[in-house]
């Protein structure tokens, strides 16, 4: 088990000071387009999006933000897009756990890029998924017209988030939309579409074209209150349902609306009260190695995160590369899938890499993934995974056959499942140990995550003989000098794609995380879980045994 070493505090310093530099790029982030913008935003009266979502959640309960680092480094030509121009999370609002949704108007006036899309989309899917009431604050300039081509026309696309509108509505998820800025053309249909829609006077507007365009459209001289204010909507077209001289009233009205929600029925997810971990959370930094090259129990990862005494091993002497248990976090019941990154004995007594998936492995995570959906209980992933063990012993033994009844069970899975990236996360190791495809309700990654198809070196040796192979093909000399510098030109490109930043500016990750803050955001997860009744039943197609 973990001792308090030398090691234990290189890994502690090594852990902090990466989630210090994640610090480092949030706090940026957080500045949306700038002080220059935000004091714009303080001379109309306006609040930004984060001070939005400040005033609105409840004090004392936690907000977890959620894509905040969605267009990181994606849109530099265009002058970048922090958090995808949209501030989004899950918080509380008059007790009641929701989603919140809010435009950032500093970012390119809150105008949408494709990533922007995408993550509204992520935030309506949560809500759908969990259902979860959604709060939307709106204040945008509508679509980023110079890359309208990838955002305007496609099924995941801009328009499909009032698809989704209709279809929440219909499945008696609650949405209310606050105007406190411009929403133009077809983001004119959102808050029209949300259950209720309030306005801020000589702020709010609304509308399917703005007076620029009504002008060039049928020559009106109309100015943007008029033509579709506050005062126009809640007087004239009852477009609107309630306005107010500020957006503090505005928020105000919408923690009243909150606070009157029914009860629904909730899954029913088993729940006790909560013990401390074995091990204080911040045990946790002292894990993993400096970038991850050592060994590790994850058994020590597991008593960081879960109530004391609760881990009930499945299996213990079989597929050792693979701990598969159950357990309680914040009280939740849970089961646990964690990479075991110890290099291990089999019961035949052949060595085991740890990180890697083998036959037995497979089959008893399989195994287990199915009595946890047959008992109701939500599903943790913890990954730290290099991928299926290959060779022809393993080919032999029917690896594939294996992996697909486990792929089989991850996919199949009703219960909600919660990702979490603390490592590597390779090739179809991604795929089963939960990855992004296999639609957990949500996924995080450590700073120390990887996500890439192979891990880097064996990945850029492999571009490096394609790549000279061809250039030999045409007649070209190389070198071993030009080889070492296209291995280091290969590698870096693809270490820059296996980085943690890299997922999270796509959504291929919804948060990087402080991992101490790993046992409170599973806990918060399985409670937005919990709002949703409907499990279906569970059932696997056809797998070979």
């Amino acid at each position: 088990m973990l001792a308090m070493n030398n090691d234990f505090n290189k890994n502690e310093d090594a852990q902090k000071m990466a989630w210090s530099f994640v610090r480092q790029k949030l706090d940026v982030i957080c500045e949306g387009g700038g002080k220059k913008a935000a004091l714009k935003q303080k001379e109309r009266n306006k609040l930004t999006a984060r001070e939005r979502i400040d005033y609105l959640v409840d004090d004392g309960m936690p907000f977890i933000e959620i894509g905040a680092f969605a267009g990181f480094e994606m849109y530099e030509e265009h002058g970048g897009c922090p958090a995808g121009g949209t501030v989004s999370g899950i918080g509380y609002v008059s007790g009641k756990q929701c989603v919140i949704v809010a435009n950032d108007q500093t970012v390119k006036a809150g105008a949408w890029f494709p990533i922007t899309g995408k993550k509204n989309l992520r935030m309506q899917e949560i809500a759908m998924e969990n259902h979860l009431p959604i709060i939307y604050i709106v204040d945008s300039a509508g679509v980023y017209l110079p890359m309208q081509d990838e955002i305007f026309p496609d099924k995941e696309h801009f328009g499909r988030i009032f698809r989704n509108n209709a279809k929440m509505s219909a499945m008696g998820i609650t949405q209310i939309a606050a105007v406190t800025g411009a929403c133009v053309a077809g983001g004119a249909y959102l808050p029209i579409m949300s259950d209720e829609t309030l306005m801020v006077e000589n702020a709010g507007s609304i509308f399917l074209a703005g007076p620029y365009l009504v002008k060039a459209a049928i020559g009106e001289d109309i100015d943007a209150e008029t033509l579709g204010g506050a005062v126009t909507h809640t007087e004239l077209s009852g477009i609107a349902d309630y306005r107010f001289k500020t957006e503090q009233e505005c928020l105000e009205q919408v923690k009243k609306i909150m606070s009157k929600l029914g009860a629904k029925p909730d899954a029913g997810f088993n729940r006790i009260k909560a013990k401390n971990p074995l091990k204080p959370t911040e045990h946790i930094y002292g894990v993993l190695s400096e970038g991850n090259t050592k060994p590790y129990d994850v058994l020590d990862l597991i008593d960081c995160v879960v109530d004391e005494n609760s881990f009930d091993e499945f299996k213990q002497d079989y597929g050792k590369t693979i701990v598969c248990g159950y357990a309680r976090v914040d009280g939740w019941a849970v089961g646990i899938v964690a990479n075991q990154r110890l290099i291990v004995k089999s019961k035949k007594g052949e060595m085991q890499m740890g990180g890697v998936i083998y036959n037995d492995s497979a089959d008893k995570a399989a195994r287990f993934i199915m009595n946890c959906n047959q008992k109701k209980i939500p599903l943790v992933f913890l990954q730290d995974v290099t991928g299926f063990m290959v060779g022809s012993r393993s080919e032999h033994s029917g690896i594939i056959k294996d992996g697909a009844k486990l792929v089989n069970a991850v996919a199949n899975s009703v219960v909600p499942k919660i990702t979490i990236i603390v490592g590597n996360s390779f090739g179809a190791g991604n795929y089963a140990m939960c990855g992004k495809a296999y639609d957990p309700r949500f996924i995080y990654a450590w700073p120390t995550a990887k996500i890439a198809v192979m891990g880097g070196e064996q990945a850029a040796k492999t571009m490096l003989q394609i790549q000279v192979a061809g250039m030999k093909a045409k007649g070209q000399e190389v070198t071993l000098e030009q080889e070492n510098e296209l291995l280091k030109k290969i590698t870096d490109n693809y270490t820059r794609q296996t980085k943690p930043f890299y997922a999270a500016a796509r959504l291929w990750v919804d948060a990087i995380i402080d991992p101490k803050e790993t046992r409170r955001l599973i806990s918060e997860g399985i409670c937005a879980a919990n709002h949703n009744p409907d499990i279906a039943e569970f059932k696997m197609g056809v797998f070979q045994v």
